[in-house]
């Protein structure tokens, strides 16, 4: 409101100014109407802002200086000179007032009901009341003209480029330490005015959002329809001229929303969603672009019938029905095109989406539409800011060079170790970040360029709406502050790039879109729309992403994406069946390998790598097929075993492993991070190391027959039978070589007596710990 006020009194003042000569010469020619129109727009439209404003004595007085006006244009009233100089009053009184409003200052209302009281017919006596003067403060805004801020964004855009420049060449030259010094204050100072500069002609968004409670309000009460509307980031700025152009395009999507995509409240409540329709109406700021989205809840977009309309103008129906998904979806811009049987006020006149995109582009946006069939429909259009100047991150793929914004950048780190390594989930490349798992784009071969063999060396994590994701390149480059402009239109239409850009080696540079990467690359990060009203911070639940798989036996299944660790292929002579079980050797351990079929003659499987947070096993499969969403419903098995249940994906029974069983059964007994220490010690070391060693092992123990520094013993076996009951802080089990013991109060145990020599340990081992 504060920013509407101060509009409100830098243009009540700029046209006071203006008319102060028009008021003049009607003084002199009463009869002159177009001075007498001109005075009349003037308190009119004071009459209107202050009733927006609430400044009821403004309104007051305007509005009987419009109602006095209106009669001298109809002729109901001669403008004497007691009538002029009564408006004249008046005048000057808006102008005092809104003086006074800008200062901050106390104005009285005295006399006003006198200068009211002079506009009506033969009163003469009240415009000579005294009415005290408003000090008007010092101006402290200008309005200049756009041709002017486009002028001062150019030079700015240039001495950028130029700043950089002479630090590239400083840097490659060597420069006195105080040439560089005044650089740095340079750049300082260029830096603050390319701020001010930037921001001249910034406003924000909400003067565009501010308009459509009412329309929303109204067009849904014209159409017996109940819509809630929310608005999302307000406080984003864009161009004020960028506003004025996308004003039209909006208002005609969001009555588009409210007409054809929601619902009326019998036709929801039959289909099980709420009586009101949501509608929802965002922004936000991605690198030079602003991203303005209106998404509803309604039915969105019928194909079939946008078809069925087409093919009636003569087109072929076959051929339309061969297109893919989106480009029937972009039926939607054909022009001339409605999908109402008869016009209303509202829609069905055929001049509608095409015009939209029309205007969008010519502004070098484009729109996007992302349709979900009796759930809604979500309108994302893309917006350049006319000039900005942002700080970037360029990044090297092959011998190409790229810019990314650096607000949209998580991290940059390096592929390597087991902290940051890229794994392949069938045909699809994730990347784990410190146990942080994301989807991996490949920036090569999303742009289309010649793909090497070298695994990628460098990964920018970046951050979209909705999540993040690693984006694979060769190289990161210097950090530059750099001028962004739009790009060629069939450029920007691609969706990768949100403008262009002259860095200081002299080379253009495209700025990559980050948010329109993911979206080429199939990645889907957005918000479900929420059907509860009640809850708007509620987002729907997402299904868990599970691996499609064909194993051994030839069976497709499917396992839970949250408990794989990792795919990789591994040899078959790494598999062995040993102690009672199937065994994998792997990174200098043995782990145990679960597998439903045989391997038979194949020369190396793919194992998923199982964990639980604890334990780690092994489950051999033919191939990894792909990464999809796991079904809600599951038929469960009638029997345990490794097969949960059974799912339906894509009209396919699949089954669904069950990963507590696989654990349960295969799993290693006693597997623990920090297993018991059990020190050997005393005569016959050689004896216990040979025989009990891979037995104690075996039971879960960690058998040492000498601690290492900082090492302390859980429990202590020993084969001397006058060893103490406990050594340092450990208790100490005895072993005996004869079966029977020795007297009453021998607690020593045969040192064959398999159970009773674990059952010892364990309860003793307890004891320690």
């Amino acid at each position: 409101m504060d920013d509407l006020l101060q509009e409100f009194i830098a243009e009540t003042r700029e046209t006071l100014e203006a008319l102060s000569g028009e008021i003049i010469a009607w003084e002199s020619d009463p009869s002159d109407r177009n001075r007498l129109d001109a005075i009349f727009r003037f308190v009119h439209t004071v009459k209107g802002s202050c009733g927006f404003l609430d400044l009821p004595r403004l309104a007051r007085l305007s509005h009987a200086a419009e109602d006095v006006l209106a009669a001298v244009r109809s002729g109901a009233r001669e403008p004497d000179t007691a009538l002029v100089n009564a408006v004249l009053a008046i005048v000057d009184r808006i102008g005092e007032i809104v003086e006074a409003i800008d200062a901050g200052a106390a104005l009285d209302d005295t006399g006003e009901d006198l200068l009211i009281a002079a506009l009506d017919q033969g009163s003469a006596s009240a415009v000579q009341a005294s009415i005290p003067a408003a000090v008007r403060a010092p101006s402290r805004s200008v309005r200049l003209n756009v041709d002017l801020l486009d002028r001062m964004m150019s030079g700015m855009s240039d001495m950028v480029l130029a700043r950089n420049e002479l630090a590239r060449r400083l840097r490659d030259d060597g420069a006195d330490p105080a040439v560089e010094a005044a650089l740095e204050r340079l750049s300082l100072t260029v830096a603050e005015m390319r701020d001010t500069v930037t921001r001249t002609r910034m406003q924000k968004i909400d003067a565009l959002f501010s308009a459509l409670p009412r329309m929303v309000r109204d067009t849904a009460a014209e159409l017996g329809k109940l819509v809630t509307l929310h608005v999302e980031g307000a406080d984003v700025e864009l161009d004020r001229e960028m506003i004025e152009m996308m004003r039209d395009p909006l208002v005609h999507i969001v009555r588009n929303s409210i007409d054809h995509g929601i619902e009326t409240p019998a036709q929801r409540r039959a289909l099980g969603k709420r009586e009101s329709g949501r509608l929802t109406v965002a922004a936000r700021q991605s690198g030079n672009q602003i991203i303005i989205e209106i998404s509803d809840d309604g039915q969105g977009i019928n194909t079939d019938r946008l078809i069925a309309k087409i093919a009636g103008t003569g087109r072929s129906e076959r051929e339309l029905r061969a297109l893919s998904d989106k480009a029937k979806l972009d039926l939607v811009f054909e022009a001339g095109l409605s999908t109402k049987d008869e016009a209303t006020a509202i829609s069905g006149r055929g001049v509608g989406m095409d015009v939209v995109r029309t205007n969008i582009e010519q502004i070098g946006g484009r729109i996007d539409l992302d349709n979900s069939p009796g759930k809604g429909l979500r309108i994302a259009i893309h917006v350049p800011l006319t000039l900005s100047i942002i700080s970037t991150i360029g990044v090297g793929v092959g011998d190409q060079r790229f810019a990314i914004s650096r607000q949209a950048i998580e991290e940059i780190v390096r592929v390597g170790g087991d902290a940051i390594r890229i794994d392949m989930l069938g045909d699809t490349p994730a990347a784990t970040v410190r146990e942080r798992r994301m989807p991996l784009v490949d920036l090569t071969g999303t742009l289309g360029m010649p793909v090497g063999h070298t695994p990628p060396s460098m990964l920018v994590i970046v951050s979209v709406v909705g999540g993040s994701y690693a984006l694979a390149v060769d190289s990161v480059l210097d950090h530059e502050e750099l001028v962004i402009k739009p790009a060629a239109p069939a450029v920007m239409a691609t969706g990768l790039y949100a403008g262009q850009t002259l860095p200081d080696s002299g080379l253009p540079m495209l700025l990559l879109d980050c948010t329109g990467i993911a979206s080429v690359a199939g990645l889907a990060f957005h918000r479900e729309i929420s059907a509860d009203d009640d809850e708007p911070e509620a987002i729907a639940a997402e299904r868990p992403s599970a691996l499609l798989f064909d194993d051994l036996d030839g069976v497709r299944r499917l396992v839970p994406l949250s408990v794989i660790d990792r795919v990789e292929p591994v040899s078959a002579d790494a598999i062995r069946f040993a102690a009672g079980r199937l065994r994998l050797s792997i990174d200098g351990r043995i782990i145990p390998l679960a597998t439903q079929g045989e391997i038979g003659s194949r020369l190396d499987v793919s194992v998923l790598r199982l964990r639980d947070g604890a334990m780690e096993i092994g489950y051999a499969i033919a191939e990894a097929l792909d990464i999809v969403a796991l079904p809600d419903t599951i038929a469960p098995a009638h029997e345990l075993g490794p097969v949960a249940g059974v799912v339906a994906l894509d009209d396919e029974q699949i089954e669904l492993l069950d990963v507590h069983w696989l654990f349960a059964t295969h799993g290693e007994e006693n597997c623990q991070e920090s297993p018991p220490l059990c020190l050997i010690d005393g005569a016959d070391t050689a004896w216990m190391t040979t025989f009990l060693k891979p037995a104690l092992e075996g039971a879960g123990y960690k058998v040492t027959t000498k601690l290492k520094p900082g090492e302390a013993a859980a429990v202590v076996l020993t084969m001397d039978s006058g060893a103490p009951a406990q050594i340092g802080t450990a208790p100490v089990v005895r072993l005996r070589q004869d079966r029977s013991a020795n007297g009453a109060n021998d607690d020593s145990i045969y040192r064959y007596d398999r159970g009773a020599l674990l059952a010892a340990l364990a309860a003793r081992a307890g004891e320690g710990q």
